[in-house]
């Protein structure tokens, strides 16, 4: 019991039960206290109570906010209905061979409890707009589309993408099961600090990217140090299973190939031998009936030998002892060298321009799938021809003996396409087919890269930005340039200026001096273009201010069909004479592309390669071997 005013505390006093202090005199008051009736229950009554509210606070606040969580709920006003739902209705997150959706909150809703109550309370900013109707149309949506956009894309680059992790994870994918290009881009956002949202906007709504200006995509996309990872092992051997694969199955490629090839040679070369025969045979009988000599004229009325039998030549190449390789020969609509730079058009130019990545780093596996996405004008092509081939596999082989180098090619024959336009749809009457192989100088500024697209321009003819005719001419007269048919191929180093981004692009009228462009060719600056044409000599010429297809040493080329496949050789010696021309030497790597123009087209209307690695007898993804 409490002391009285003025009692005396005494050490015992303290340490006896009636003391406060010591624990167990605590306990017995506290019990004393609760033995009381009305103390006991008030007591008990706000501890129960209490924890009875607590709980059907937090439930229902939880319960709350994961209704909020719902499509249902989300999709309830017309504004979300009958915009961003229909545009996510079509996308792999709605709908897949899975059957796993991502519903509007897990892209948009954190999981975590706390990030979880601060986006709710962002969200009533949002249920403001609403009331006042701010979006309450698709005019009204479109009109500030960018603006959302912009805000969920800073906010996921903020937190490295934090609900796109919510099921994907760098570390966690397989490249094994990738495209080429998936696999590349992941494995260097790991290395260098890139985050999901960097590359992946637009994938669940209509895209709005193309509408950011230079800065902003600079700005969104750049990798950042805090958010490189490491590459765990599981990845790594993900990448080797996956280079397997695609070796073995590029190994069957150019076996069908190859027996494509043999028996459409095979089975001409026996048509022209029984051509012969018959011929001989018919020959035979009339001399036998009529006791004459064989005419003279009999062995000039035979067939000649098929074509491709010709073809082998020119030099005495044991093309059987070359090595082949099938390339994928795509169609590229008017996807230029600005449009290749323009991270607005063409995803993979952080990649190309930071990362240094070379065109076929990315797309070597899958340019048949773009070739018929660009054929079909579904993308890059704003005047497609009706039925034209998207892609064409093309055995390719490259030999040299002391002299020459040489090149082959064997392709199946296109079926006839017709061009809006031209006398029987033929853009080049005279020549059925034209094979190209374009050499790179080797200061040209990421032609190791890009190989031959450096070449092609935004405002060449046919392309998207080229020039007047009034335009053309006025500019000719003063720079001595031959316009005649419109703006040819240019190497950007033969300009002041190139523009990448704002129309018109590219760079035709910003000429260097005559005396700057005669250095650049000298210094390897320009790119070097032999050319086989089924109608006419062959031709051997400079890509610098513009294409030239006369002025060096003289090459050889011959071809033909067999059946319906072409095989066509070009050589030329392996020291160039001219100004322009790159000496080939063993040991050394050059960098080389191809293309093909194919029934009768002309212009940008072929089909071309990427850029690939040559030596002699060395290491290369194509390998020259003396013979």
């Amino acid at each position: 019991m409490p002391l009285e005013s003025g009692e005396h505390v005494s050490m015992e006093w303290l340490m006896s039960d009636a003391s406060p202090a010591r624990p167990e005199g605590r306990i017995a008051r506290l019990w004393a206290t609760l033995k009381r009736p009305t103390a006991r229950y008030s007591l008990a009554t706000l501890l129960v109570g209490g924890f009875a509210a607590g709980v059907v606070f937090w439930g229902g606040f939880n319960t709350a906010m994961e209704a909020t969580n719902t499509m249902t709920f989300c999709i309830s006003c017309h504004e979300m209905r009958e915009n961003v739902y229909k545009e996510y209705d079509k996308t792999i997150h709605h709908s897949n061979r899975t059957g796993v959706q991502a519903t509007c909150s897990d892209c948009h809703v954190p999981k975590e409890w706390t990030h979880k109550l601060v986006r709710k309370i962002q969200a009533s900013n949002e249920v403001f707009h609403w009331l006042l109707g701010s979006v309450d149309t698709p005019e009204k949506f479109d009109a500030k589309r960018l603006t959302l956009a912009k805000n969920v894309w800073s906010s996921m680059k903020r937190t490295d993408s934090r609900e796109c992790r919510n099921c994907h994870t760098l570390q966690s994918m397989n490249p094994e099961f990738q495209r080429p290009r998936a696999r590349q881009q992941h494995l260097s956002a790991m290395e260098t600090g890139g985050t999901c949202i960097d590359c992946h906007k637009g994938i669940a709504h209509k895209s709005v990217r193309a509408k950011l200006t230079d800065a902003e995509l600079e700005e969104l996309e750049k990798p950042l140090q805090q958010y490189v990872r490491e590459i765990p092992q599981s990845y790594r051997d993900g990448l080797v299973r996956a280079a397997q694969r695609e070796k073995d199955a590029e190994a069957k490629r150019q076996s069908e190939v190859d027996d494509k090839v043999k028996s459409a040679v095979a089975a001409a070369e026996a048509r022209a031998a029984a051509a012969i025969a018959a011929a001989q045979k018919a020959a035979a009988d009339a001399q036998a009936q009529t006791g004459a000599a064989a005419p003279a004229t009999a062995a000039a009325t035979a067939p000649a030998a098929p074509a491709a039998a010709a073809a082998a030549g020119p030099g005495k190449i044991d093309w059987a002892a070359a090595p082949a390789k099938t390339i994928g020969f795509f169609y590229p609509g008017q996807t230029s060298y600005e449009w290749v730079q323009n991270g607005r058009d063409h995803g993979g130019a952080r990649a190309f321009l930071r990362g240094g990545d070379r065109c076929v780093t990315c797309h070597d596996k899958e340019v048949r799938e773009m070739g018929a996405k660009l054929v079909s004008g579904e993308k890059a092509e704003a005047t497609p021809i009706k039925g034209k081939r998207g892609s064409v596999d093309v055995q390719v082989q490259v030999a040299h003996d002391k002299e020459k180098i040489y090149f082959r090619f064997q392709f199946p024959k296109a079926p006839h396409t017709p061009v809006d336009g031209y006398a029987d749809g033929k853009m080049d009457p005279a020549n059925e087919t034209k094979v190209s192989v374009m050499v790179s100088g080797p200061s040209i500024e990421r032609a190791e890269l890009a190989g031959c697209w450096v070449t092609c321009h935004h405002d060449a003819r046919n392309m998207p930005d080229t020039p007047k005719d009034d335009a053309l001419k006025a500019f000719a007269a003063d720079a001595g340039l031959d316009l005649s048919n419109g703006v040819t191929k240019y190497v950007p180093e033969s300009r002041s200026a190139i523009e990448l981004r704002e129309a018109p692009r590219g760079g035709w009228n910003k000429l260097k001096s005559k005396d700057e462009l005669a250095k650049l060719v000298a210094e390897g600056g320009a790119m070097e273009l032999m050319r086989y044409r089924s109608g006419g000599d062959p031709e051997h010429g400079l890509i610098a201010a513009q294409r030239v297809m006369t002025g060096l040493s003289p090459i050889e080329a011959s071809g033909g069909l067999a059946g319906d496949t072409w095989t066509v050789v070009i050589a030329r010696a392996l020291k160039g004479a001219a100004p322009g021309e790159i000496a080939l030497e063993p040991g050394k790597k050059y960098v080389v592309s191809f293309a093909l123009h194919e029934d009768f087209t002309a212009s940008r209307f072929h089909h071309v390669s990427l850029a690939y690695e040559l030596s002699l007898d060395g290491e290369g993804e194509l390998v020259a071997k003396a013979q």
